[in-house]
C-alpha cells in the first residue's frame, strides 16, 4: 500500500523527533528530591545513602528556603565573627531582644530557619538505554558547602569547591534503568578554614546556607569527548589560541576529527569560516590551534562589549561531541603604572559585589538578575566590580561580558594563609577550578586568592600563589590580596592607603582633620610605586537605616537588625523623624564619597578605585554604607546621574584651597579633567558658572577649545573671581561643563565687615557663672556656647563628633570616630538666617563640627526640639543637639554645642554663625517655649 505524501512526510519528521529524545544527553534533576537533616552526623554510619529518606525538599534551593532548619535562638551556631557585637548577649539594652519569641540580632540579617551541619538529599533517576556506551557525569552548579555522593549505596567520592561546579563521573556506576542518588551537604567549616567572615560562606552576607543551586543535571558523552577549553585571544594578530583538551575513555587509539567555527553572539559567522584538524588519541590530548578572526573583528571593553562564540565538534568512531565556547577579543594588562585595555587607557571605577542577596540568602544563578545589577551599577558611572573573598556563578560572567563590566575575583578566601594548613593547598585548587570554570569570559580580567591575608608567612605564600597563575592564564592581572601585601612579582597592588578616612584613624583622617579643600590627592602614594594602584574599600561611610524598606524583605533574611533600631528610635520619641534622619545623613555621605572619588581621579597615573560600596553591606554590625539599599534600589537623596557626574568616565574637577571666603577674597581655582572616555575629546570647549542659590548668575566664564586626550590631570585652566560684589552670607555653586559632562562645587561667601550687635539685652558666655545664673533667673537672655570637651560623659561628653559620617559602623570597628552622622535642621529656622544651610550638613559645617559637643536631651522632656540636630549612631538612637534653645527662670537660653569663642578669629564659619545667632537672640523672633530646670542645664557640664 502506498502512503500519500503528506503521510510519508509526517511519519519522517515524528521519527526524527523521537530519534531525538531517545537520544537525549541530558537529564534534568530540578524538582522534588528525598531529604533528611542530620544534625548528629549519624547518616554515613546507619547508611542513610540505602534507605529511602523521609522528608522532602525541592531543589534547586536551599534548606532555609524550603522552610528546613532550626528556629533562631541564643545558642544558634553562626558563621561570622562578632567582633565587638558580642555585647548583643550581654548587654542589658539588648536583654529585650534575647527572648524567646522576640529574638533579633543587631550585627546582620536574620534567617527564619538556620541549619549549620549535614544534610542528605536523595533522587531516583532513570537512566535511557542509549546511554549505554556513554560517559556519565553528575554536574551540581553550585554546592554549599562539601558535597559527598553515593549512587545506589556506592560512595563515589567527595567535593568542596565553593566557586564553581561540583562534577562527578558517574560512568561504571550508571547503567540503563533506575538507580538512587544520594548527596550528603555539609556547611561546616572543617579542615578547609576559609575564615568565618570570607564572603564565600559568612552570615554576615548570604548566609552560610545549606542546598544546592542553578544547573543539576546528569550528562551523557560519547566515549571521546571534549573537556576543557581555553580561548586566549590575541587582538593584534587578530587570531585566538583555542586549547582543547580531548578525552578518549574507550579501550583503544582513536582517530578523532575536530572542526572549529566562530561567530558572533548574533550568529553571524566570522570569514574564517571552519577550520578542520585531525588528531589520533590514546588517553587524553591537549591541542592547540590558531583560528584567525578576520580582518573585521570586533573588540571587546567597557563601551564595545562584542562577544563571540567558538564552536567546536569532535568526530570520531565513538559518536559526536560538541561544545560552546564564549568569548571577547580583548587584551587588559598593566602597563607600567596603567592599565589598558586593547593598548587604551583604563581607570576602573568600582564597587564592591560581598554576596549580599536578602531574598535567598545566595547568589542568583539567572543572568537577568546579574544584568539587572550591572545595569545599576553603569548608571552610577562605574565599570569596575571586585567580588570581595568570592567567585559569582556563571551567569554573573554573562552578564558582565554582556554589559562591559570588569570584574576582580577572588578564590573564596579571607584568612591565615601560608602556614601550612589545608587552606592553603586547597586555595591553589579553588583558584584553578575559578580560571577553569570562567576563564575564557572576557570580563573576567583581574584575580586576587582574597581578602586581607593574615599569618606569618602569608607574604612568602602569595608571591609564589600569584607566581604559578601568572604561568597558568595570561590573559589576566593578578595581585596578592586585596588590601594587601605588596609584592614586587603582583600586576597590580590593591591597598587601602589612597582613601580619605583609614581604618582607625578616628578623627585624624584627611576629611575629618583638614579643613575643607579640593586640592589633595594621593600623588606621592602612585609616584613611589612602580606598578597600577588600585585602591582598597574606599569610603565605608554610612547613612541612617531606611525603614522604609523593611516590607522589601520577603525572602528567607529578615532585617531584625533594622528592626531594633526603629524600635529604639521611636523608644525615644524619634520615629517620625526617621526618614528625615535617613535623608539628611545621606546628603552627608554623598559628599564623603565625592570628596573620596575626586581625590583618586585628581591622582595623575592613579589606575582605579574599588567602593566598599555603592549599596549596603547588612552585617559586620550592620554596616549601612551604601547610597543604594540591599536590593540595588535607590534611598530617594542623590540619583544615578548625580552620583555619575563625579565617578562617570568623564569627569571635570577644580583644586580649591577652601570652601568659605570673606567678601574680600579671590576664588582662585585650578580646573582639570579626567577623561577614559572611549574616544579623545576633539575640540571641546569648556565653560563654567557661578551661580547663587536662587539659580541668579554671578559670575561664568569658558576656556579655550581643546582636544582631550584619554587621561588625567589634564589642564583646562584658570578660574578667578572676585567676591566684592556680594554683600550678604551666600551659598554659591561652581559648575564646570565639558561638552555634555557636568561637576559642581558649593562655596560660601561671608561679609568681612557684619554690622555691630550690642551685646546690651543678651549676653555671649562660655559658663554658666553665678552672675549669669542671677541674669538669667532674672528675665536675661543667654548664648551659652561652651569649651569643646566641656560637656561631660553620658551627657554628649562620650560623643565624638567629626564632620564625616560614620565610617563603616561603631559596632564592627569598636567604637571608631566619629560617632554620628552629621546634622538635621530646619534650614528656615531665623536662628540660621544669616548662616545659609541645607538641612542635613554640607561643608560649611566642618568648623563647627570640628568644634562641638554632642549634647545629650533624653532626660529633656520630648517637646523640646532642637533647633539643629545631631544625628546619633542608629545603635545609640540619642536625641542629639548642637543647638537648643529653652526658657529657665525668668530668661530665655540659646545653647551652643558649638566652641564659638576658641581661636575665633582664624575661624570664618564661626563667625558667621555667632554672628546669626547674636542677632536672632536679639530679635523679638528669640521666644523658646519649652522650659527647663537650671539644673537640668547645669548638669550637661557636670555642675
Amino acid at each position: 500500500m502506498k502512503l500519500p505524501i503528506k503521510h510519508i512526510a509526517f511519519l519522517s519528521l515524528l521519527f526524527v523527533l523521537l530519534s531525538c529524545q531517545d537520544k537525549s544527553t541530558r537529564i534534568d534533576l530540578a524538582g522534588n528530591w528525598n531529604f533528611r537533616i542530620d544534625s548528629l552526623d549519624l547518616g554515613e554510619d546507619e547508611e542513610w545513602f540505602k534507605k529511602s529518606l523521609e522528608d522532602s525538599i525541592s531543589l534547586p534551593g536551599s534548606m532555609a528556603e524550603n522552610g528546613k532548619g532550626h528556629d533562631i535562638d541564643l545558642h544558634t551556631h553562626w558563621t561570622a565573627n562578632m567582633w565587638n557585637d558580642s555585647l548583643w548577649y550581654r548587654d542589658e539594652k539588648y536583654a529585650e531582644y534575647r527572648q524567646p519569641g522576640n529574638i533579633k540580632i543587631s550585627s546582620w540579617l536574620s534567617p527564619e530557619k538556620k541549619y549549620y551541619g549535614a544534610a542528605w538529599y536523595q533522587k531516583t533517576v532513570k537512566i535511557p538505554k542509549d546511554w549505554n556506551e556513554k560517559n556519565v557525569f553528575l554536574d551540581l552548579e553550585r554546592a554549599h558547602w562539601e558535597t559527598t555522593l553515593w549512587i545506589d549505596g556506592q560512595k563515589v567520592g567527595a567535593e568542596n569547591l565553593l566557586a564553581t561546579p561540583h562534577m562527578y563521573n558517574l560512568t561504571d556506576l550508571l547503567s540503563p534503568g533506575k538507580h538512587r542518588i544520594s548527596i550528603r551537604v555539609d556547611n561546616r567549616i572543617k579542615h578547609i578554614n576559609v575564615g568565618k567572615d570570607a564572603h564565600s560562606i559568612s552570615d554576615n552576607t548570604q548566609s552560610n546556607w545549606n542546598g544546592l543551586i542553578g544547573d543539576l543535571h546528569l550528562v551523557a558523552k560519547p566515549k571521546v569527548y571534549i573537556d576543557l577549553v581555553r580561548v586566549k585571544p590575541d587582538f593584534t594578530k587578530k587570531e585566538v589560541e583555542v586549547i582543547a583538551e580531548i578525552i578518549n575513555t574507550s579501550n583503544s587509539s582513536q582517530v578523532v576529527e575536530l572542526k572549529l567555527s566562530a561567530n558572533n553572539i548574533e550568529g553571524v559567522e566570522v570569514d574564517t569560516g571552519e577550520i578542520e584538524n585531525k588528531y589520533s588519541v590514546s588517553k587524553s590530548q591537549t591541542v592547540s590551534i590558531s583560528y584567525p578572526m578576520g580582518d573585521s573583528v570586533e573588540l571587546w571593553d567597557e563601551f564595545n562589549p562584542n562577544l563571540y562564540e567558538m564552536n567546536l565538534k569532535l568526530n570520531s568512531k565513538k559518536g559526536e561531541d560538541s561544545k560552546k565556547v564564549r568569548f571577547g577579543m580583548r587584551d587588559f594588562k598593566a602597563d607600567d603604572k596603567h592599565f589598558v585595555i586593547n593598548g587604551r587607557p583604563v581607570f576602573l571605577r568600582g564597587t564592591l559585589e560581598s554576596a549580599i542577596f536578602p531574598k535567598t540568602g545566595y547568589p542568583p544563578t539567572n543572568k537577568e538578575e546579574w544584568a539587572r545589577i550591572f545595569s545599576i551599577i553603569k548608571d552610577h558611572g562605574l565599570n569596575h566590580v571586585r567580588f570581595h573573598s568570592w567567585c559569582p556563578p556563571k551567569a554573573a560572567f554573562n552578564a558582565a561580558d554582556e554589559a562591559g563590566i570588569y570584574l576582580q575575583v577572588e578564590a573564596s578566601a579571607w584568612t591565615v594563609v601560608g602556614d601550612g594548613k589545608p587552606i592553603d593547598k586547597w586555595l591553589y585548587k579553588e583558584a584553578q577550578a575559578i580560571l577553569d570554570a570562567y576563564g575564557n569570559h572576557p570580563s573576567f580580567v583581574m584575580m586576587a586568592h582574597g581578602n586581607e591575608p593574615s599569618g606569618e608567612k602569608h607574604k612568602e605564600y602569595l608571591i609564589n600563589f600569584v607566581e604559578h597563575f601568572k604561568n597558568q592564564d595570561n590573559t589576566k592581572v593578578y595581585t596578592s590580596g586585596a588590601g594587601y601585601p605588596y609584592i614586587k612579582n603582583a600586576d597590580y597592588w590593591n591597598t587601602p592607603k589612597p582613601r580619605i578616612q583609614q581604618w582607625n584613624q578616628n578623627l585624624n583622617s584627611i576629611i575629618n582633620r583638614e579643613p575643607p579643600q579640593t586640592v589633595f590627592d594621593y600623588q606621592e602614594i602612585i609616584d613611589s610605586t612602580s606598578m597600577p594602584v588600585v585602591s582598597h574599600e574606599i569610603g565605608q561611610w554610612c547613612v541612617y537605616p531606611n525603614f522604609k524598606e523593611l516590607p522589601k524583605y520577603t525572602g528567607i533574611l529578615k532585617p531584625k537588625n533594622f528592626e531594633i533600631f526603629k524600635e529604639t528610635l521611636e523608644d525615644n520619641h524619634m520615629g517620625h523623624l526617621a526618614d528625615s534622619l535617613m535623608l539628611a545623613s545621606g546628603k552627608l555621605q554623598v559628599l564623603c564619597y565625592k570628596a573620596d572619588i575626586e581625590a583618586a581621579l585628581r591622582t595623575k597615573d592613579f589606575a582605579g578605585f574599588q567602593l566598599l560600596d555603592l549599596h549596603d553591606f547588612p552585617g559586620q554590625g550592620t554596616a549601612l554604607v551604601g547610597i543604594l539599599d540591599a536590593f540595588w534600589d535607590e534611598k530617594g537623596y542623590v540619583s544615578p546621574d548625580e552620583f555619575k557626574s563625579f565617578s562617570g568616565q568623564t569627569v571635570p574637577l577644580v583644586r580649591i584651597k577652601q570652601r568659605t571666603f570673606k567678601n574680600t577674597d579671590t576664588l582662585y581655582a585650578k580646573v582639570e579633567i579626567a577623561h577614559f572616555g572611549e574616544e579623545i575629546l576633539e575640540n571641546v570647549t569648556s565653560t563654567w558658572t557661578l551661580e547663587f542659590e536662587n539659580g541668579k548668575t554671578f559670575a561664568e566664564g569658558a576656556f579655550s577649545s581643546k582636544t582631550i586626550p584619554i587621561g588625567n590631570g589634564i589642564d583646562l585652566g584658570e578660574i578667578s573671581v572676585s567676591f566684592k560684589d556680594i554683600n550678604k552670607a551666600s551659598k554659591l555653586n561652581l559648575s564646570v561643563a565639558v561638552g555634555d559632562y557636568t561637576n559642581d562645587w558649593d562655596l560660601w561667601v561671608y561679609p568681612a565687615e557684619k554690622s555691630e550687635i550690642p551685646e546690651t539685652d543678651f549676653r555671649v558666655v562660655e559658663t554658666l557663672d553665678t552672675g549669669t545664673i542671677d541674669y538669667l533667673e532674672n528675665g536675661g537672655k543667654v548664648l551659652l556656647n561652651p569649651s569643646k570637651g566641656a560637656v561631660v560623659s553620658g551627657k554628649g561628653g562620650d560623643i565624638a563628633v567629626g564632620f564625616s559620617s560614620i565610617f563603616w559602623n561603631t559596632s564592627w570597628t569598636n567604637g571608631q570616630k566619629p560617632h554620628t552622622l552629621g546634622i538635621l535642621c530646619n534650614p528656615e529656622h531665623p536662628a540660621l538666617k544669616d548662616f545659609p544651610t541645607e538641612y542635613h550638613s554640607n561643608w560649611q559645617w566642618w568648623d563647627a563640627m570640628s568644634h562641638s559637643n554632642a549634647i545629650v536631651l533624653d532626660e529633656f522632656s520630648s517637646d523640646l526640639k532642637p533647633i539643629v540636630r545631631i544625628i546619633d549612631d542608629w545603635f545609640e538612637n540619642r536625641r542629639l543637639a548642637l543647638l537648643f534653645e529653652a526658657k529657665v527662670g525668668k530668661g530665655k537660653l540659646l545653647i551652643s554645642g558649638v566652641d564659638l569663642h576658641t581661636n575665633i578669629e582664624n575661624r570664618l564659619e564661626a563667625q558667621q554663625l555667632l554672628y546669626s545667632l547674636k542677632k536672632y537672640i536679639s530679635s523679638k523672633e528669640f521666644n523658646p517655649q519649652n522650659e527647663v530646670a537650671l539644673s537640668d542645664v547645669r548638669s550637661i557640664y557636670g555642675k
